[in-house]
């Protein structure tokens, strides 16, 4: 049986992916910050993750869908403390959940990762200045370690959402969701299993030559 860890596993989008993958009998340990993840863990804490490394032992998919929305004002009105914020968990933690878990899969010659990236990431979203340039973050990372990784056996991709019914923009402004569904050609948002049947894909056998990818999900918005 395979062994995945989903950050942010506890609600949303990663929630979907974890009961995702327990449907098709993967071993899914979940990581978040409240106490009904399966792991209470901050993944911009690496000395915690090491520890979880210890605690979960050998792990074949890393699922990173830890992610903040960050402030929704004018690039004008953002501070200093409002970009680190924001880096830190959406690119800085993911980078440690990578950099403590995918060298066993290399080890073992085989592993995926998905790294959940935003549409916001390729096309910038007004008033999100510091979530899209953290994301294209994201998608940048994930091409380089894909490049990086080629040759041994794990693949490491990324999933562009567009705006998604989730726990995760229920602090978003109305009007701004408002703004980004209307964006997307089929006038809705997407719906946290929809993404989940994706990560199911990437994460399986059945993916065996696409590496440092993006995918859309996005409803016909994605330009490119």
């Amino acid at each position: 049986m395979r062994t995945a860890i989903v950050s942010g596993g506890a609600s949303g989008l990663g929630a979907a992916a974890a009961a995702r993958l327990r449907a098709v009998d993967i071993r899914v340990v979940t990581v978040d910050l409240t106490p009904s993840a399966d792991e209470t863990v901050d993944v911009t804490d690496e000395s915690a993750i090491a520890e979880l490394v210890d605690r979960v032992g050998p792990v074949d998919i890393l699922v990173n869908s830890a992610g903040v929305v960050g402030p929704n004002v004018p690039l004008m009105h953002t501070t200093a403390d409002d970009w680190r914020r924001t880096f830190e968990v959406n690119v800085i933690g993911t980078v440690a959940m990578m950099r403590s878990f995918v060298p066993g899969m290399v080890d073992r010659g085989w592993g995926r990762v998905v790294n959940l990236a935003s549409i916001a990431g390729k096309e910038g979203n007004p008033n999100l200045s510091v979530y899209s340039a953290s994301k294209a973050a994201v998608i940048a990372l994930t091409k380089s370690a894909g490049k990086e990784l080629a040759k041994s056996g794990v693949l490491i991709n990324a999933i562009a959402p567009a705006v998604i019914a989730s726990p995760m923009n229920a602090a978003t402004a109305p009007e701004v969701l408002a703004h980004l569904t209307g964006l997307i050609p089929m006038q809705r948002m997407g719906r946290p299993e929809e993404v989940a049947e994706l990560i199911a894909w990437l994460v399986s056998d059945a993916v065996s030559f696409s590496t440092g990818a993006v995918y859309d999900i996005s409803g016909g918005r994605a330009g490119y």
